[in-house]
């Protein structure tokens, strides 16, 4: 077979197939259908159903936690020898977390942070660990001199660098002082940007600081640089696969072949209310009364807000209700938008019905 020979089949076989595939794709039919004509089930009913599947290998479980838990001392010693613990492996490792600090951290401060939320106010929780590492601190020298330390400046009116400077300092004069931070699903929707990473970062590498984490995504380690992971972090890597459903961190997330009712929404904002503080729970109600006494209003100014709950005695001043606000703007249970007036308004993100139900589950 000569050259031309050659040449001439090989056109052939393009033109073949360039042509079966122009008439392939011209007598394709399109279809007309649509994604939102699909009849998906509502969510709570969804809910309902995987609520009720039953639990398999319980025993195997059970025996697996126990035998995580036959070495919480082993946890312990790595969290005073200056490590932080990051739990990784397949099921929700939310209950094993806090059985292990029920049950080894009694001796120290705890605060528990959810990463599973869509958003978290990191610097209050800073704060928050600034001001028992000092409550610690006080009742330490009290007990050991009899003599109470210096006052410090209130930590809610420091920046961060400077709050995390007290964290990490050398002169507390306190043996063993230090307060501890859980962090469940540290990769979690709320957490994965690189400010708040580096930010955590930093609260581990504190002196005064030990930090209980876990992470649920593959790719989970990719959030770290070599310096985050080595020098600040300083994971210690334990995998404890658990095989628990993600019933409490599945909440604030639809499922993808549902529909979002107004059920699951009065029912994540309740499970929201529950974890917040009596006056919270009555400033939130106090405004959800509101915007049902008013439906035609565009939201209840916020002065008026603080008004109404001062008469109340549920707030002693602004920044108290303040920072009602940020835990409901950080739960995504409020919204603040611009009246015609230009004053700035509060409404809650839920139809009157659904309001209604909030109200009588948070009574």
């Amino acid at each position: 077979m000569d050259v031309d020979e050659i040449e001439e089949e090989e056109f052939g076989f393009s033109r073949n197939y360039f042509l079966a595939k122009e008439l392939g794709s011209s007598s394709r039919k399109k279809s007309a259908r649509k994604l939102s004509e699909i009849d998906l089930v509502d969510e709570e009913e969804l809910r309902e159903v995987a609520a009720s599947i039953e639990p398999k290998h319980e025993k195997e479980v059970n025996e697996l936690i126990s035998s995580y838990k036959s070495i919480y001392s082993n946890w312990l010693f790595v969290l005073r020898s200056g490590f932080a613990l990051l739990m990784y492996g397949f099921g929700s490792k939310k209950a094993l977390i806090e059985d292990f600090a029920s049950k080894s951290l009694t001796e120290y401060s705890v605060v528990v942070v959810n990463g599973y939320l869509q958003s978290i106010n990191l610097k209050q929780v800073v704060i928050t660990l600034a001001e028992l590492l000092w409550d610690q601190v006080k009742l330490r020298q009290k007990t050991t001199s009899g003599s109470l330390c210096k006052s410090q400046q209130p930590f809610n009116t420091r920046s961060i660098s400077d709050l995390l400077t007290f964290l990490d300092s050398p002169d507390l004069e306190v043996e063993e002082c230090f307060v501890c931070i859980l962090v469940h699903n540290i990769d979690g929707p709320g957490l994965r940007d690189s400010d708040s990473q580096q930010c955590l970062a930093s609260i581990a590498a504190c002196s005064h600081v030990r930090m209980v984490a876990s992470i649920d995504h593959v790719n989970a380690p990719l959030l770290w640089d070599k310096k985050m992971v080595h020098t600040q972090f300083d994971w210690y890597w334990c995998h404890v696969p658990t095989f628990a459903p993600y019933k409490v961190e599945s909440m604030f997330f639809p499922f993808i072949l549902a529909h979002g009712g107004s059920a699951q929404s009065v029912k994540t904002a309740s499970i929201v209310l529950q974890s917040l503080t009596p006056n919270a729970q009555n400033v939130f109600k106090v405004l959800a009364e509101h915007q049902l006494a008013h439906p035609d209003e565009e939201g209840m100014p916020i002065n008026n807000l603080y008004s109404t709950c001062r008469e109340r005695f549920l707030v002693s001043s602004q920044v108290t209700l303040n920072s009602h606000l940020t835990e409901f703007k950080d739960h995504e249970l409020i919204k603040t938008k611009r009246n015609s007036d230009g004053q700035d308004c509060l409404c809650i993100p839920l139809t009157n019905e659904a309001l209604q139900k909030l109200i009588a589950e948070i009574v």
